[in-house]
């Protein structure tokens, strides 16, 4: 099992290299098939939205096939397959359906492992184990920053994509060989997704899930490339390095959330005060927009620590979950946290195209603000959640 939840994460470092990549890409793709921000926004979104919309059957899958199949299938197709179409894509058409490719097949990785933690090790260590696989999954994120905007200077984008899809199908082929399912729970009870939302305790806690995550995946994602080159006129190196310090931010706030609901007792008090201090930075980016570079890169950071409690929040909800549910009740919350970047990344595409005309600021300023306000909303109907720690 232990080698097997070590090639998972590999696997999950490739998810959350896919989910950030395009921010570095963004300059290279506009000059060489003419793909604008709306259109990487599109394409982001659709990762996103179709990697949350697949939770659905990977959690039937999960808990009736179990994780070794349903994840080395979908990876093997969906992630080495997409990555090729996206190496050999001439419009930004076929940008968006390899993207798409990508989520199928990234969207079982990190919904394997937490499956194998809930049901093979104690409630109480659920969301230690989930915080260090996300923390270091999430070298995806910093490959997708300076080194990926390296590596395209030095083989050109199409050529990287190609090598992404190698690997994509050698770690598929890794997690078929090494990983062991856990024992199937032998239970008479049946139940579904619609049964987990007659839960009343989860009604308050997914619409954070559905915030809480959109402002750095966002941004991380896409937003912080055309940002930083319109307003300060980065290129695509340095903008590799200003996203290498947001994406450290990412993991260092993920290994700091980790053990804090044990630590002071509160998942709850946890969760709400580090996106509270999430919605400070958003209001501060709106503030000093345009104010210098090494402030806002400063404040993306902020952003991407403070915004990195997906594991607590993971595990808030699943200490609600009945244990033959597990599966489809881990990937319900994924669906909200994950599809709540897409639906960002859809409609954050829109105000930058209605506001574009308007000064080089004012798509940002409304970008930021449409993340402040859904979080601020997000953090008002969680006030009303029942905390507990395992």
């Amino acid at each position: 099992m232990k080698a097997g939840l070590v090639v998972l994460c590999l696997g999950y470092v490739l998810s959350q290299f896919f989910r950030a990549f395009l921010a570095v890409l963004s300059v290279d793709l506009g000059r060489d098939i003419g793909a604008t921000p709306e259109d990487l926004a599109f394409a982001s979104g659709l990762w996103f939205l179709i990697f949350a919309a697949m939770q659905l059957p990977v959690g039937w899958a999960l808990d009736r096939v179990g994780p070794r199949l349903t994840a080395a299938v979908l990876l093997l197709v969906g992630g080495a397959g997409g990555a090729a179409l996206f190496a050999a894509a001439s419009t930004p058409f076929h940008i968006a359906i390899a993207m798409a490719l990508i989520g199928i097949g990234c969207s079982p990785v990190l919904m394997a492992s937490y499956y194998i933690f809930a049901r093979e090790f104690p409630p109480a260590r659920f969301a230690t184990l989930a915080a260090v696989m996300l923390g270091v999954g999430s070298v995806g994120n910093l490959v997708a920053s300076y080194p990926t905007a390296l590596a395209v200077e030095w083989i050109g984008w199409r050529a990287t994509m190609w090598v992404l899809a190698l690997v994509s199908g050698a770690i598929a082929l890794g997690i078929l060989a090494t990983l062991h399912d856990p024992k199937r729970v032998e239970t008479e009870q049946k139940g579904s997704v619609l049964d987990l939302m007659k839960e009343p305790a989860l009604w308050t806690i997914l619409p954070l899930m559905l915030v809480a995550y959109a402002p750095s995946g966002a941004l991380r994602g896409l937003w912080a490339g055309p940002y930083l080159q319109d307003i300060f006129t980065l290129d695509t190196a340095q903008i590799g390095q200003a996203t290498l310090v947001m994406g450290a931010a990412m993991i260092a706030g993920t290994f700091a959330y980790g053990p804090l609901d044990r630590i002071l007792g509160t998942r709850k008090w946890v969760i709400f005060g580090g996106n509270v201090l999430s919605l400070a930075a958003l209001v501060l980016m709106i503030l000093w927009i345009d104010n210098a570079v090494w402030l806002s890169v400063l404040l993306l950071a902020v952003i991407g620590f403070t915004g990195a409690a997906f594991p607590v929040i993971m595990a808030h909800g699943r200490a609600f979950i009945p244990p033959h549910l597990v599966g489809r009740g881990v990937t319900l919350l994924n669906l909200f946290g994950v599809g709540g970047v897409g639906l960002a990344q859809f409609v954050t595409g829109r105000i930058h195209a209605a506001t574009v005309d308007n000064g080089p600021t004012a798509p940002y300023t409304a970008i930021f603000g449409f993340f402040a306000v859904t979080l601020a909303i997000g953090c008002l109907i969680y006030l009303f959640s029942r905390d507990n720690v395992d």
